[in-house]
């Protein structure tokens, strides 16, 4: 897993506390006593830019101060606070003072969803697993629960693709046979005559969104998607403060590679569009890409981890739509009562059949 970077804090005007971007509106709050800032729309757009160029001269900045590497789970962070808990598995952060070069975030999807909103969505998930144990039910909230932005690439590129492959023809011809009677008869059978195809297919891709960190189940960060790019504003640190923010470690050469494989389930598509048929097989597809612009964009998730029966568990929950994923306990006596009561009704089942059917 990876570390969470807290983002420096803004006093507040009122009392000189630190003041914090609130989930769901565009202002910075203080916790004390309820002053509120508006956060200044932004001076610039969202810009891409070019994988070239990153490559020759990447461009680089800190999001915080103090950098700290977790010992426990490997998570690395950058905050304004000499020390703090890493919310990915409790374990207390430690300053790393190697840190290295990191490409400035473009774009933040600011968090829509608050602490409450969050807990809402927190007590229905645990509410709908079914073979959780009983006592799980009571948990309203992660006992460590983190609004932390995740890192992720987006990838724009132009591609042209040669296949090579197969188009595949229906057709239906009589078969005789013996039927289970014994007599002779015919059916009608299906056959496929396949024929070379090749071809040339394009397609420009925009916003291909890659994870960028390693240290979140990439099966349940995919499950929180859709995203709403379309609310990502321009970088402020205004947006993140007061919330924790995990470095990447997937390089954007590592991300291109993640966004090459998304990117090829699309043009397989347009492949076996071209190809027609009936039916079609792809043997293989070559690929140039052009114009590949990228993008740091960092995406708010609630993080929480709670511990069951000695073992931590850890829930992911969408700071926009709410949607939860996670680990969760299982509770092996619900799971054999279950067991019992579907043996039970096949049971029952198969005695009435025979009952009726001597």
């Amino acid at each position: 897993m990876t570390s969470p970077t807290q983002t420096p804090a803004h006093p507040c005007a009122g009392c000189g506390a630190s003041v914090a971007f609130a989930p769901g509106t565009a202002v910075l709050r203080c916790p004390y006593c309820g002053y509120e800032q508006r956060i200044a729309a932004p001076t610039r757009q969202i810009r891409e830019h070019s994988f070239d160029a990153f490559l020759a001269k990447p461009r680089v900045q800190t999001l915080a101060p103090h950098q700290f590497t977790c010992p426990g789970c490997g998570a690395r962070t950058e905050s304004d606070a000499l020390s703090r808990a890493c919310q990915f598995c409790g374990t207390p952060l430690v300053a790393d003072t190697s840190g290295g070069a990191q490409i400035a975030p473009e774009a933040v999807v600011p968090f829509g969803l608050n602490r409450n909103g969050a807990r809402s969505s927190l007590r229905a998930w645990v509410r709908s697993r079914w073979f959780a144990p009983t006592r799980l039910k009571r948990v309203t909230e992660a006992e460590a629960m983190k609004s932390t932005y995740l890192p992720h690439w987006t990838f724009d590129a132009g591609t042209v693709s040669h296949y090579v492959g197969q188009r595949g023809r229906h057709h239906w011809t009589k078969e005789s046979y013996v039927n289970h009677n014994g007599q002779n008869a015919t059916r009608n059978v299906r056959k496929t005559i396949w024929r070379p195809a090749s071809g040339t297919v394009s397609r420009f891709f925009d916003d291909v969104l890659v994870r960028a960190t390693t240290r979140v189940s990439p099966e349940q960060l995919d499950k929180l998607k859709p995203w709403p790019l379309e609310r990502a504003v321009p970088f402020d640190p205004n947006w993140v403060s007061g919330h924790y923010s995990l470095r990447y470690d997937i390089e954007p050469q590592g991300g291109m590679e993640l966004a090459k494989a998304v990117m090829y389930q699309v043009i397989e598509s347009d492949c076996r569009r071209d190809i027609g048929g009936d039916v079609q097989r792809v043997h293989r597809v070559d690929t140039r890409y052009a114009d590949v612009a990228f993008k740091l964009v960092l995406l708010p998730v609630w993080i929480g981890n709670y511990v069951f029966g000695g073992k931590t568990y850890q829930v992911l929950i969408n700071g926009v739509s709410g949607e939860v994923q996670g680990d969760r306990p299982f509770s092996a006596l619900k799971i054999t009562i279950a067991a019992l009561i579907a043996i039970v009704l096949v049971s029952s089942v198969v005695w009435l059949y025979l009952s009726k059917n001597p």
